[in-house]
């Protein structure tokens, strides 16, 4: 039987990525850069942190505590990209680390205990605190774009003024068990 939670989470974690990279093909390399001010994060500072968070996190995920010796933290705030495409091959880096962690989990795995700093999560705990850490940040990064292209932003969901539209197409299919992920 298929394990509605796993694959539902995978796809949870797909969308996710995906509203980060539509962020990215609307922004320039300078404008992954920008800071509102020195005190905020740029777009550039939150994928290098999101990067490290799913390095440390998905690497043997099942056997090591998922904060390595190795990850340094603090030197995650620091913004040290310097071309676009630097930045998008690390964010798929950590995609593809925690999709190879993922994928091969079976309904057994879920109540594994794994360790964060010593915590124990179950595999499912775990799962759904990291969706939740990397949703709050891919949202920051929507927002600095929204910030960044004003009126020139595509919108990544329903556009303002198109709910009517949106919900009668919607509604003009048959009823029946999907991901709302599947039309996108």
């Amino acid at each position: 039987m298929e394990n509605t939670f796993l694959t539902s989470s995978i796809k949870q974690f797909e969308y996710y990525k995906s509203l980060g990279d539509k962020t990215f093909n609307q922004l320039t390399n300078q404008d992954l850069h920008w800071q509102l001010h020195e005190h905020h994060n740029s777009i550039s500072i939150i994928v290098k942190h999101i990067v490290g968070n799913m390095l440390s996190r998905w690497t043997n995920f099942l056997t090591e505590d998922g904060e390595k010796e190795w990850r340094h933290r603090d030197s995650e705030f620091i913004d040290t990209y310097k071309t676009k495409s630097d930045l998008i091959e690390s964010w798929n880096k950590g995609w593809n680390c925690l999709f190879d962690a993922l994928k091969p989990l079976k309904n057994e795995d879920l109540e594994r205990i794994i360790y964060i700093r010593n915590q124990g999560h179950t595999v499912t705990e775990a799962i759904n605190r990291q969706l939740a850490h990397y949703s709050y940040h891919i949202g920051q990064i929507v927002l600095i774009g929204t910030i960044i292209k004003k009126e020139n932003w595509q919108s990544l969901s329903i556009p303002k003024g198109d709910s009517i539209k949106y919900n009668t197409d919607k509604f003009s299919k048959d009823k029946g068990r999907r991901h709302f992920t599947d039309d996108l």
